[in-house]
C-alpha cells in the first residue's frame, strides 16, 4: 500500500511524537514545571488532540473522518487503552498518580482530534490543531516561564510560529492553488502573514486577559519564525529564475 505524502508527513512526527510522550509521561515531574503551576488537565488535553490527529492522518491521509465506518472508532480504542495503560503505569512513578480526571481530559482531546477531522482536511487540520497547541501552551502556565526558562522559551516560539506559518503556507497552496507563488507580490506577502499574525495577536490578547505577564521579547521571537518562513519561501522563485 502506498502512503500518501499527508500520511508519510503524519507518520514520521508520530514517530517522534509518541515514544517522546511516553517518556515525558513517565518520568517525575520537572521541577521547573511546578514553579510554573502548569495545569496538567490542560496539557493532557493537549497531549492528546495532537496524538489523536496524528494517529488519524497517518492511517487515513487527507480523509476526513466518518463516524459511520469502522476506522475512527478504531483509531478512539486505540487511544482509550493507551491513556488507561498511560494512567496505570504513572502510578509508579514518583511524585505522579493514576488519576481518573486526567483520563477523562484524554479522552475529551482524542473526541476534539476526532471532531476536528470530521470537518477539515489534513492540512487546515493540522493549522487549527497547531493554533490550539501554541494558544493552550502559551496560557496554560500561571507563572511566566520565559523567566524560567528563557532559552526553551525562546525557541519554543520560534518554531512554534515558524511551524504554523508553514502549514498556513501549505493551505494556501492546497486551497488557493490560483494564488500559488510564482512571483513576489505584496497581496501574496500580506495574505501569507495574516493568519500566523492574527494567531499572534490573539494569542497575546487573551494573556493579557487572563493575567498573564505580557513580554515584547516572546513576541518579537514569533514574530521572527514567522518572518523567517514568508521570507524563505519569498526566495525560491528568485532562485529558481536565476538557475535558469
Amino acid at each position: 500500500m502506498t502512503l500518501s505524502y499527508q500520511q508519510k508527513i503524519a507518520a514520521c512526527v508520530l514517530a517522534l511524537y509518541w515514544p517522546a510522550l511516553f517518556i515525558l509521561a513517565h518520568i517525575p515531574i520537572p521541577h521547573v514545571v511546578q514553579e510554573a503551576d502548569v495545569s496538567d488537565k490542560s496539557l493532557h488535553f493537549l497531549a492528546y488532540l495532537i496524538l489523536t490527529f496524528l494517529i488519524w492522518s497517518t492511517v487515513s491521509g487527507d480523509r476526513k473522518v466518518k463516524w459511520r465506518r469502522a476506522s475512527p472508532w478504531l483509531v478512539l480504542f486505540v487511544i482509550l487503552v493507551y491513556g488507561i495503560l498511560d494512567e496505570w503505569l504513572q502510578s509508579y512513578v514518583a511524585g505522579r498518580s493514576c488519576d481518573v480526571r486526567d483520563f477523562f481530559m484524554d479522552l475529551a482531546g482524542a473526541l476534539a482530534g476526532l471532531i476536528l477531522s470530521s470537518f477539515l482536511t489534513f492540512w487546515l487540520a493540522a493549522l487549527f490543531v497547531a493554533a490550539i497547541f501554541i494558544f493552550g501552551i502559551t496560557n496554560v502556565a500561571r507563572a511566566n516561564v520565559a523567566d524560567l526558562l528563557p532559552v526553551m522559551s525562546a525557541f519554543f516560539y520560534l518554531f512554534a510560529y515558524a511551524v504554523l506559518t508553514t502549514l498556513w503556507l501549505q493551505c494556501l497552496e492546497h486551497y488557493l492553488p490560483r494564488l500559488r507563488l510564482q512571483r513576489i507580490t505584496i497581496k501574496w506577502v500580506i495574505l501569507a502573514l495574516a493568519v500566523p499574525a492574527f494567531l499572534l495577536l490573539t494569542v497575546k490578547l487573551a494573556s493579557v486577559i487572563l493575567n498573564r505577564t505580557f513580554i515584547v521579547r516572546d513576541m518579537l521571537i514569533s514574530a521572527a519564525g514567522i518572518g523567517v518562513v514568508v521570507v524563505a519561501v519569498c526566495l525560491v522563485p528568485l532562485f529558481r529564475r536565476t538557475a535558469r
